[in-house]
């Protein structure tokens, strides 16, 4: 709603004090072309600079949108640019403490600005999804007559948290994760410019590096996690932020993990054999210390379903799926979130039952395709399916298994050079013991003695 006195004078103090702001509220970018990443989203004629009215002339109106992404990537930043950029009414909502009376009062209010001084209104609504489908409804008539502008922002999957009617009246805006780069130049900003911290202090490379693990892509706990340790850094007396005093003002240790370095491969490869080895606490450690390094989850999480069949397979055979699984869960949430997943999977894993025989047979069965095994497929296997294929014998004297008791005939399936080979040995641990008793049988039935 419009500042009320409190809120004015709050911001009337920032305007005498800025210091009295925090850093991330100091370095919100003031134009559209000073905000870190999203340049997908910031090209000319794009809905977002159509809301500032950039290129908005013409029968076309600019559009609602809805912005989506993870926390702390530039919605409420955009939004905020948006408002100070802009000739219309702003008006800015949260889901968290609004609701259908407040947003009916912001309708009302655009459409005397409309009415009595011709003046549009945007409205912003943080944290849409926390809005009932009710609540959505009240703004149907709005966006769709274009009394206000519309911009949305959630960090839930609109096609999940947000009814169609409105997202079909909007347009729906994809915010990606903040790159390490992108995190880098912005930290060089706030170093560096006077509205932030007026080059007082230095970074270096190593604090540098922990403050954007500290970060995961995240600008306002990257800005966050500066001024504390700047803080720390100028009570000290110091000229730069060391990473000791980094590590001292957010309370958190640097992991010593090169994410494109020999430390990246030495500890997932002690994941993957911790889990192997069947230790679930060991498994854990090494997982805690790529997720607290800022590690890839999609990298552990594919590390994971090659260890399901691997080191696991046939002993559990859920085990694969509970890892796909995962895998397609940290894809769709990302962190911080995605740790209990990999949680989950680790631990299923590393307690599983033991097998290697999927990785032993067909490593067999490649070795001796490689030597030149192969040979020729036997004729009745042959395709017989075209004009001419019987005269060459192909599928000659093939027996259709599910003519015979037991679906299993007697006849060859392997070339002559391997007949009678055994690639699969199973084992006799957890549920692969079943498998062990079924092979038998069938290699009998196959031979023509069971």
């Amino acid at each position: 709603m419009e500042p009320d006195l409190f809120t004015a004078a709050a911001e009337e103090r920032q305007e005498k004090d800025p210091a009295s702001s925090p850093l991330a509220v100091r370095m919100r970018p003031r134009t559209l072309d000073e905000v870190v990443g999203q340049q997908h989203l910031l090209k000319p004629g794009s809905p977002l600079r159509r809301l500032v009215g950039e290129g908005a002339g013409g029968p076309a109106g600019a559009s609602s949108v809805i912005l989506w992404g993870p926390p702390g990537i530039g919605k409420t930043t955009l939004a905020y640019v948006v408002s100070q950029a802009t000739q219309k009414r702003f008006v800015e909502l949260s889901a968290i403490t609004a609701g259908v009376k407040e947003v009916r009062a912001v309708i009302e209010g655009a459409k005397r600005a409309a009415g009595g001084y011709g003046k549009e209104t945007v409205l912003f609504l943080d944290e849409i999804h926390r809005f009932s489908k009710a609540q959505q409804d009240s703004l149907l008539p709005a966006v769709e007559n274009r009394w206000v502008t519309l911009i949305a922002a959630t960090t839930e999957n609109p096609y999940f948290s947000i009814i169609s009617p409105l997202l079909s009246r909007s347009l729906l805006l994809t915010l990606e994760p903040l790159t390490d780069g992108d995190l880098s130049g912005l930290l060089r900003r706030a170093l560096e410019e006077e509205r932030g911290l007026g080059g007082a202090v230095s970074l270096p490379a190593d604090a540098e590096a922990h403050l954007l693990r500290i970060a995961g892509g995240d600008a306002r706990r990257a800005l966050t996690a500066l001024e504390a340790g700047a803080g720390s850094a100028i009570a000290k007396g110091e000229a730069e932020i060391t990473l000791q005093t980094l590590e001292e003002a957010v309370d958190r240790a640097a992991v010593r993990y090169d994410r494109d370095g020999d430390q990246h491969y030495d500890v997932a490869s002690a994941l993957i054999k911790s889990i192997r080895g069947s230790d679930v606490d060991a498994a854990l450690h090494y997982l805690a210390r790529m997720i607290e390094a800022g590690e890839d989850p999609r990298f552990i999480a594919r590390r994971l379903m090659i260890s399901a069949s691997e080191d696991i397979g046939l002993a559990d055979p859920t085990a694969l799926p509970l890892a796909v699984a995962a895998a397609q869960a940290v894809a769709m949430i990302g962190f911080p979130e995605a740790a209990l997943t990999l949680s989950h999977a680790t631990i299923a894993l590393a307690l599983a039952p033991k097998s290697n025989t999927a990785t032993t047979a067909i490593g067999a069965a490649l070795a001796d395709v490689r030597a030149g095994l192969a040979g020729a497929v036997p004729s009745h296997l042959r395709d017989g399916h075209y004009k001419g294929a019987a005269k060459l014998g192909h599928a000659v004297g093939y027996v259709y298994p599910h003519d015979v008791p037991g679906a299993i005939a007697a006849q060859q399936y392997a070339p002559d050079e391997i007949h009678g080979k055994r690639y699969y040995e199973p084992t006799r641990y957890g549920a692969e013991a079943r498998y062990a008793d079924v092979v038998e049988k069938v290699r009998e039935r196959l031979r023509g003695t069971g």
